[in-house]
């Protein structure tokens, strides 16, 4: 894959920053920024300078994801002296968002990322599909989990969900049960890979046999809704704007009291971030973002549908990356 350029964002950092002093201690923001992977760490960005500092635990580590970038690292066996030193280093220091803004564009070596991590998902749902009848919530979601890994990803993106039935899949985030999925199931499996700390996300919704008219018809109203998001997805758009076009569908198809979420949200070394699609939200859609477009309808006793794809912002409109079929029903 396309190799990260982590001088390069420290660079742009160093400029943002103009003369002033950093302190990152998000750990998604310090990954993002230098290289370095860890649990404890810290990074300091001034008059040009960055230094990172780590427990002795991640002192090679460190050492190792950080070359090429020209930080200095600090390795320190005593975590009080680890954090005197950040102190004594970051004196003046701001924390404004400024990286968790930048991160929200991505570039070309991290769609590569989440567009791999989306094709293995797609490909793993792609051979479990046909076991769904007559498994187990946990069986379905053991396969996809086991099947992305060997199909190259590093890992899941977040606990596979699988949920069925009248109840479990009027659950937005049931996860996954003993229980065997039925003929007759509203059936949603939620599913996303992880590829070199780069999230997908993806959803796809069935009904096991022969659909009711009822299922066809809540089924049919989340596809119009989903697409409806979809198209509104543009450059220069605004996150509020995707969220309403999903949920004007459902309003006009009596069912908005059926939608007991939000319509998306941003992907990439975090599985959510921004921007979040909701009915408060201002976020301007940026070309290069990555974002979900998920809107979907549950009720106790029916069940749940719900449809998800993980969109690229482009300057002319959009470009979506999960490409698993959304089947018509029986």
């Amino acid at each position: 894959m396309t190799p990260i350029d982590h001088a390069a964002r420290i660079g742009r950092v160093a400029d943002e920053v103009a003369g002033g002093v950093l302190l990152v201690t998000d750990l998604t923001d310090l990954r993002w920024l230098t290289g370095f992977d860890t649990s404890n760490g810290w990074a300091v960005v001034r008059s040009g300078e960055l230094i990172v500092g780590t427990d002795g635990r991640y002192g090679d580590k460190a050492i190792a994801e950080t070359a090429g970038t020209g930080a200095r690292v600090i390795v320190e066996q005593d975590r009080a002296r680890l954090q005197q030193q950040r102190d004594e280093l970051s004196v003046g220091a701001t924390n404004d968002g400024l990286i968790r803004r930048l991160r929200r564009v991505k570039d070309a070596a991290e769609i590569e990322r989440i567009e791999e991590a989306a094709r293995i998902a797609d490909a793993a749902l792609g051979e479990v599909e046909p076991m769904l009848a007559g498994a187990s919530e946990l069986d379905v979601r053991a396969e996809l989990e086991y099947r992305m890994v060997g199909l190259g990803a590093d890992d899941r993106s977040y606990p596979t969900i699988v949920a069925s039935g009248p109840d479990h899949a009027a659950r937005p985030h049931h996860g996954a049960s003993r229980r065997t999925i039925q003929e007759g199931d509203t059936v949603i499996v939620d599913v996303g890979a992880l590829v070199d700390g780069y999230h997908s996300d993806m959803t796809r919704s069935w009904v096991i046999g022969l659909a009711t008219e009822q299922q066809r018809d809540v089924y049919e109203l989340v596809v119009k809704s989903q697409q409806a998001g979809l198209d509104a997805v543009a450059a220069s758009a605004t996150s509020r704007d995707v969220d309403a076009a999903c949920r004007n569908v459902f309003d006009q198809g009596g069912m908005l009291d059926w939608y007991l979420h939000a319509t998306g949200h941003g992907v990439g070394l975090d599985i959510h971030e921004q921007p979040f699609h909701n009915q408060a939200s201002e976020a301007e859609l940026l070309a290069g973002m990555v974002v979900t477009v998920e809107p979907g309808l549950y009720r106790g006793g029916f069940g749940g549908f719900r449809i998800e794809d993980l969109v690229l912002v482009t300057d002319a409109g959009h470009r979506v990356l999960t490409h698993s079929p959304k089947r018509e029903l029986n």
